[in-house]
């Protein structure tokens, strides 16, 4: 007669049911059952929710998002926006370093070196050359990002009602733009500017947003029809969406990009041309203090001073070459093709 067995001793059972497997992990079905798992399997459906445990960890980023992350890994943006925020904080606050009057000038100090407190020297009216280097910074980087938010604006609007709509006004836009792209910008501005007697910075901007626009108009057509085409757009324009919905809610989030690379890029071109202007006196106008006027005053004297045509000629270097590297960052982070 075989020997009664000793009973087990009782096993604590998950809610609804179910055993707890030995070695696993224990997933409550719809039912109020219990569903075993293997540990991997476990752990698999553990490392895909959150620290709360309500929805996935990794969600897919955005286009936007994933810029930024790039951009924050990327050493040339990194310099460039530190040399630009310098440039920014010079032209709002220049009397921080220089505490110099830029229009204050003595002719016994006319053409001389470096000396104690005025580490640039001298130009050929006594004026201190650092003085005006730093405040010359206000007037080219006011001209530069007014100017290039007049042509982003303008230009964005236009070529992208006209690649939204298409039709007779695409066409008439694209031939009015071909007109435009025919006119050489530097001889335009000799024409256009040697009329205009006023020493502000508006007739400078006027111009540069009438010759400018056509190019970010381009660009902001041609991105508007190919967002025009995605499924998206498609499905919004089936469920009854309006056109200035779609336009607005759709499509210029998704063509925006291209726009922003190009006139970042351009935003150096401008203080450039500001300058440009300015050297052949169709620009911008004394007493205006401006790297353009400081080097062409300079030029006459080169060989005595150099330094006084140097310094200016450095900054504008500096500032073109820093809003150009931070567009070519801005799109190797927004152009998926180069990732």
């Amino acid at each position: 007669m075989p020997e009664p067995q000793p009973p087990r001793p009782p096993q604590s059972e998950p809610p609804g049911g179910g055993r707890a497997p030995e070695d696993g992990a224990v997933a409550a079905t719809g039912m109020g059952g219990a569903m075993d798992l293997a540990t991997s399997e476990g752990a698999t459906l553990e490392g895909a929710r959150g620290p709360d445990g309500a929805g996935p960890r990794d969600r897919p980023r955005s286009l936007w998002s994933d810029a930024w992350r790039d951009l924050r890994r990327n050493p040339v943006f990194l310099v460039s926006a530190l040399l630009i925020l310098f440039l920014v904080f010079v032209s709002l606050w220049p009397s921080a370093i220089a505490p110099g009057n830029p229009l204050a000038c003595d002719l016994a100090k006319a053409q001389e070196g470096s000396q104690p407190g005025h580490p640039f020297g001298f130009n050929g009216q006594g004026c201190d050359v650092y003085t005006r280097t730093v405040y010359g910074a206000r007037v080219s980087v006011t001209v530069g990002v007014l100017a290039t938010l007049g042509v982003a604006v303008l230009g964005s609007v236009l070529g992208g009602l006209a690649g939204f709509f298409g039709g007779v006004w695409d066409a008439i836009l694209s031939r009015i733009t071909d007109i435009f792209f025919a006119i050489p910008v530097v001889l335009g501005g000799l024409v256009l500017l040697s009329v205009v007697t006023s020493s502000t910075i508006w007739p400078v901007i006027g111009f540069m947003v009438l010759l400018g626009w056509p190019q970010i108009s381009r660009i902001a057509r041609g991105s508007v029809i190919t967002a025009r085409q995605n499924d998206y757009v498609q499905a919004a324009r089936a469920l009854g969406a309006s056109s200035p919905r779609m336009l607005l809610r759709h499509i210029a989030p998704n063509a925006v990009a291209p726009v922003i690379v190009v006139a970042t890029i351009a935003l150096g071109t401008y203080i450039a041309l500001e300058a440009t202007l300015s050297y052949l006196g169709v620009g911008l106008k004394p007493p205006t203090v401006s790297w353009g006027i400081d080097i062409s005053s300079a030029s006459a004297y080169i060989r005595q001073a150099p330094h006084a045509l140097l310094w200016p000629a450095g900054a504008l270097a500096v500032t073109v070459l820093a809003f150009i590297m931070l567009g070519d960052a801005v799109r190797d982070a927004l152009d998926p093709k180069l990732r």
